[in-house]
This record gives C-alpha cells, structure tokens and sequence, in this order.
C-alpha cells in the first residue's frame, strides 16, 4: 500500500521536476490510500493557484485510491506521533494513516525525512 503525501501530489499535478519519482504510488490506484487530510489541502493550494474546476479535478484524480477518514485511533496515534517527531498536525495524521495501513508515505516534505516507512526525495527547485 502507499500514501502519497500533499508535497508529493503538488509535483505530481504541477509537473515538477520530481513528478516522475512519485508516478507508480500515484498510478497504481488499487494499492492507493488517501488520507482525507490530503484531500483537503491539495483542493486549497490548487483552488488559490488555478481554478475551482481544476482544483475539484485534482481532487477527483485523486479520490480513484481509496480515502482514508481520520478516526479517533489515527487521531490519538498522530498526536503521539507529532509529539514524538515535533511534526506539524496535518503530517501527523498522514503519518499515522501510513503506520495504520502499513503504507510506504511517498513525499518530499522535510517533515518526513529519516521517518521509517517513508519515501523522501528532496524537492528539486
């Protein structure tokens, strides 16, 4: 399984540098998971940078994985996690969605680097 984190989808739909490296989590729909927090800021970053019909088909590419929900066991583990990590609160709650599916987390987010489980690229600029 793989989650593809918010750093990651950008490249991908911004057809950055880096966009390739993410192609096989991002394609592979079957074996896709989505935290519902990736949902949210993907539309916002899309909708201030291009348009609401393009941020609503970002969101739509992304919803062919499988949309995880935040449950209160996701929620209480990625406070451990944030604590743990010193991460921010969104990255908290993809980290512990990977940990709970035994995701790879693809990213480029220094947030995540060093991490077990996770697939850190450094952002090309």
């Amino acid at each position: 399984m793989n989650v593809v984190d918010t750093s990651a989808w950008l490249a991908w739909f911004a057809e950055e540098e880096n966009a390739g490296i993410f192609k096989s989590a991002i394609t592979n729909t079957g074996e896709l998971l989505v935290p519902v927090i990736c949902l949210y800021e993907v539309f916002k970053v899309l909708l201030r940078e291009t348009s609401e019909s393009d941020a609503l088909l970002g969101v739509s590419i992304m919803q062919q994985g499988k949309v995880i929900d935040i449950d209160q066991e996701i929620a209480l583990n990625a406070a451990l996690l944030s604590t743990e990590h010193k991460i921010p609160m969104a990255d908290a709650m993809i980290l512990s969605i990977s940990q709970k599916y035994s995701a790879t987390l693809w990213t480029q987010d220094t947030d995540f680097k060093g991490l077990p489980g996770v697939k850190f690229f450094e952002k090309n600029s």
